[in-house]
């Protein structure tokens, strides 16, 4: 991490008391005597009908005031490069203007940034602390691709801003996938995954000496970008003659699939309604070529987060083969128990 300076936000609320520009200006020289700060120049305005501004450019940074009388709300702004942290205007400003409350954010300006977990709520935000940016591209076949260097988790794959693997914990979720179906049957001659282009689920394939493994997956670009950053994933199955990948749309492709030739159907896609919908369309063809008592293993999403996803896979499984079980663990980098629906292909 490069830290360029820190930066706090004070916001008055409750603030009543009408204080002139005059005030403004002698507090301002007071906070950055305090901060040991240098002014270079001061500009301010005063709006009619009402609300001033005040701007103070600084030998290391800046520092400003706004006013909003309507809302009774004053607002302090602050960034310096300097040794001392800005968090010392707090004090003087608390005792100078008459409040009811104070909203403070204090945060470092540096090379490391914050991504949203697109679970959070309004009430409750939650982000990924990023260290470094390494692919930000959208894909041919039109998804938006990221692959994030996490503090907590390692290099990360992002897929439309969701977190789809981390290297940190990328077994856990692989090895209960896999864990899922062979509970079922442990039968390993023959499995095919559609999707999972980081390659998790094929190695777990090979881990368990599976025969071979077809691997159908419709982004070309989301392997190359795994097996790029990624390489601890997925570095056995490009090792391996036993996995052969097959690009372009899974469903057209195991059309041509003859009948009962897989032991297991990994089904590695997002748990959008989309899928769900696809996966429900094309579910005589999977079962055509899955194996008598052969096992289809779903990832499902997550019942902490998206029970209805969950439960709309659930009855697309239990209405084609009339067993379907759920799984689950928690995987830290989710900050969730994930799910996993399989189901076997009775005589």
């Amino acid at each position: 991490m490069v830290k360029v300076g820190e930066h706090i936000t004070l916001d008055f609320l409750g603030t009543k008391q009408a204080y002139s520009p005059k005030f403004f200006g002698k507090i301002i020289y007071k906070i950055a005597k305090a901060a040991k700060v240098e002014i270079l120049n001061v500009s301010q305005h005063k709006f009619k009908p009402q609300g001033f501004t005040l701007v103070a450019l600084l030998a290391e940074s800046h520092m400003s005031f706004h006013t909003f009388p309507e809302k009774n709300i004053i607002s302090f702004d602050f960034f310096t490069c300097a040794n001392i942290s800005p968090s010392v205007a707090l004090n003087i400003l608390k005792k100078e203007i008459k409040h009811e409350r104070v909203v403070v954010r204090k945060f470092d300006r540096s090379t490391v940034s914050l991504y949203d977990d697109i679970y959070s709520t309004p009430g409750q935000k939650k982000y990924y602390v990023v260290n470094n940016v390494l692919e930000d591209f959208v894909s041919k076949v039109g998804q938006h691709i990221e692959i994030l260097e996490l503090e907590e988790f390692g290099k990360s794959l992002f897929i439309d801003s969701e977190l789809q693997v981390s290297e940190k914990d990328e077994h856990i979720y692989s090895g209960q996938f896999v864990g899922s179906a062979m509970n079922l049957n442990s039968n390993n001659s023959n499995a095919a995954i559609i999707g999972g282009g980081d390659g998790g689920v094929a190695r777990e394939c090979l881990s368990r000496r599976f025969n071979f493994v077809d691997w159908f997956e419709l982004d070309m670009e989301v392997v190359t970008v795994c097996t790029k950053h990624l390489s601890k994933i997925g570095r056995k199955v490009k090792e391996s003659n036993t996995v052969k990948c097959i690009w372009g749309d899974a469903f057209k492709s195991i059309k041509s699939i003859e009948d009962s030739k897989y032991d297991k159907i990994f089904v590695d896609l997002n748990d959008d309604q989309h899928c769900i919908d696809l996966a429900a369309k094309n579910m005589n063809n999977l079962k055509r070529i899955l194996k008598p008592g052969g096992v289809i293993t779903a990832q499902v999403g997550s019942q902490d987060k998206k029970p209805k996803q969950v439960d709309s896979w659930f009855k697309v499984l239990s209405k084609n083969f009339g067993n379907a079980k759920i799984d689950g663990v928690f995987i830290p980098s989710f900050d969730c128990k994930w799910n996993f629906a399989s189901a076997i292909l009775n005589s």
